[in-house]
């Protein structure tokens, strides 16, 4: 239902999600997996907050869902640029 939600809010969301990524906080996470339950694309966001490293994946929609449903707050959007380039 979230994701019917980010086609209905226009390009202005879409601007927001194309700059971001989630970022979790691993001090404040208790491995409940309510973040992973709730992606709609199966990924294992608890893994990710375990290890401390943002969602990086490429099936990754940014829908918000993680994030709204985490009950401790451990996650957030973080603005990132995904168009830079890396320097090695």
């Amino acid at each position: 239902m979230a994701i019917l939600g980010i086609f209905q809010r226009g390009p202005i969301k879409h601007a927001v999600l194309s700059s971001g990524q989630v970022t979790p906080d691993p001090a404040r996470c208790v491995q409940c997996g309510i973040c992973t339950y709730n992606c709609p694309v199966d990924i294992d966001v608890r893994a990710h907050a375990w290890r401390g490293e943002p969602v990086i994946h490429s099936h990754c929609l940014t829908c918000g869902e993680c994030v709204a449903r985490c009950p401790r707050g451990a996650l957030r959007f973080e603005k990132t640029d995904l168009f830079t380039r890396r320097e090695s």
